[in-house]
């Protein structure tokens, strides 16, 4: 029997699906504890860490033998033109890709796989280079270009900022506390929806006037910002609930809020240890850290194909409908097998279905379950199911693995999202609302189309994610989709119970790996490893 380890596990999908290919999970490593909480539940034999960022695998391999495979679905969001608007330049999971790395570095295990989403595989996902990245790129060949973290726009006018970008001293003294700069974003977000503008002002009211009286007393030392900041802090002080909102304070919030965001990321490239070549004005873009970047894709194959580490890789996109899960869900797969095990060279599993007739839909995964009403509450009793006869061979027959039903709960539905229920049709969202029931959303027409979406029965489920904060709603009843039902989308059997609070159960399921596509992974997986045993 093969052993794993699973890293980044979450509540434990990709351990699931291996787990039912007869994989010996030895360990795994999660942050979040109520993810942990229902990896427990699920896997009482398998000891589960907090952290990958402070594993000692020699450690592990001491204490559960030899590795065989590796794998874990490390977050990834790298920087992209799409979301250099954020507050973070340096997304902090980049570097859980590099734990990824380290982690089959330091156990080369016979294999590997890596699950992520499908955009990795792009050039858009990206890393900066380090200080710790410099003698990586030499060893393994890893090519960085030129590019460029914007500080501070051109038309925001702070002629010292250069000077500031350059002096690590002055970011320093500078910078908000968090709770300040928390604020502050949340000012600047609603700057152009006036009543929730208010409505934050009222609700940080303390917050904001301390802040306020903070500003009036420290001197920066910069005339210009002085200025902002005194007359933010007076128009603060000043404010009622009850006046109109000042568009002085509109000014001085975006003015502030681009002169911190410019700090926060010059204190993220410090403690990142990002390398700058230079800082530089631009006239038209403003001022930029001039830095080198590589694909997040040209990274791990630079490292792991190489001659020093050699493996085998091969990547794609895999449809978990196509594999028998009733969801159309796209994920990114990378494998690696070991060129010394001698196998043949590794090729991506193939598609069980390759016609859409063939797709296990979400009738197919939660019909039987339409006439056992949902609880109320996570802490209610689990149901105790009668006896039910499928019809043919549906994906449903599979995973009620038990007699006794868990998670089937939902939240209770008030009366708003109780008639925007009944309003729509199986395959319509939000947009094919009335006007008149859209009033609560600000921006009516920016909501995405999964938002309200009533489930399609003779189809598979588009890609699952938290459903609770979606309000996906079931093909037939007026009612949100239960975290078990949720589940049975994602191919969880049911004997796999999820603990915690409501969301944070319906973002476990969101976040998972389907377990019917992690099986077929596995089972490709072990057909390769399989062959060294063979002889073949």
């Amino acid at each position: 029997m093969y052993t794993v380890i699973d890293l980044f596990s979450g509540a434990g999908g990709l351990s699931q699906g291996f787990k039912q290919a007869g994989f010996d999970i030895k360990a795994a490593f999660e942050k979040s504890d109520s993810a942990k909480a229902t990896y427990r539940k699920n896997f009482p034999g398998v000891a589960i860490y907090d952290d990958v960022i402070n594993a000692d695998y020699h450690a592990l391999q001491k204490k559960y033998g030899a590795i065989d495979v590796v794998i874990g679905g490390p977050p990834c969001q790298g920087f992209s033109n799409a979301n250099r608007q954020h507050n973070q330049a340096i997304s902090l999971n980049n570097k859980l890709v590099k734990e990824y790395v380290r982690a089959i570095l330091e156990i080369h295990p016979k294999a590997f796989v890596m699950e992520n989403v499908g955009s990795l595989k792009s050039d858009v996902h990206r890393f900066y280079m380090e200080t710790s990245d410099v003698q990586i790129a030499k060893r393994y060949s890893i090519k960085f270009s030129d590019d460029s973290i914007l500080l501070l726009p051109a038309e925001i006018d702070f002629p010292e900022a250069l000077f500031v970008a350059e002096t690590p001293a002055l970011v320093d003294r500078l910078i908000w506390e968090d709770n300040d700069f928390h604020c502050l974003r949340i000012l600047n977000r609603q700057r152009n929806n006036i009543k929730k503008l208010k409505a934050a002002l009222k609700k940080y009211k303390r917050l904001l006037t301390a802040l306020a009286q903070r500003l009036k007393t420290d001197s920066t030392g910069f005339l210009r910002l002085d200025l902002i900041h005194h007359q933010f802090a007076d128009t603060i002080i000043e404010y009622s609930p009850n006046d109109d909102v000042p568009s002085s304070l509109l000014s001085c919030v975006t003015y502030l809020y681009a002169i911190q965001q410019m700090l926060q990321r010059l204190k993220e490239i410090q403690d990142n240890d990002i390398i700058v070549e230079r800082i530089e004005r631009n006239e038209k873009e403003g001022l930029q850290a001039r830095v080198h970047s590589c694909a997040v894709s040209h990274y791990i194959e630079s490292i792991l194909k190489s001659q020093q580490v050699g493996y085998d890789m091969t990547s794609g996109i895999m449809n978990a409908a196509g594999f028998g899960v009733p969801q159309k869900r796209m994920r990114f797969i990378i494998l690696g097998v070991l060129k010394s095990l001698g196998t043949s060279p590794i090729t991506m599993p193939g598609e069980y279905f390759s016609d859409s007739v063939q797709y296990q839909s979400v009738y197919d995964a939660i019909h039987d379950l339409e006439s056992v009403p949902a609880n109320q509450d996570k802490d209610d009793p689990p149901i105790v199911l009668c006896p039910y006869e499928f019809k043919g061979d549906p994906v449903a027959k599979r995973l009620r693995d038990s007699n006794v039903l868990y998670n089937h709960f939902c939240t209770a539905t008030r009366e708003t999202a109780l008639k925007r229920f009944a309003a729509l049709k199986e395959g319509e969202n939000f947009h094919n609302l009335a006007d008149d029931m859209k009033t609560t959303y600000t921006k009516a027409e920016r909501t995405q189309n999964t938002i309200y979406l009533r489930l399609v029965y003779d189809q598979p489920s588009g890609t699952v994610v938290n459903v609770r904060k979606s309000m996906w709603i079931h093909p037939k009843i007026d009612r949100a989709l239960t975290v078990r039902e949720a589940a049975r989308l994602q191919s969880f059997p049911d004997h796999f119970r999820f603990m915690g609070s409501k969301d944070q159960q319906y973002q476990q399921v969101g976040n998972a790996v389907p377990p019917i596509l992690a099986q077929a992974i596995a089972d490709h997986i072990k057909a390769k490893l399989d062959e060294v045993d063979d002889g073949r």
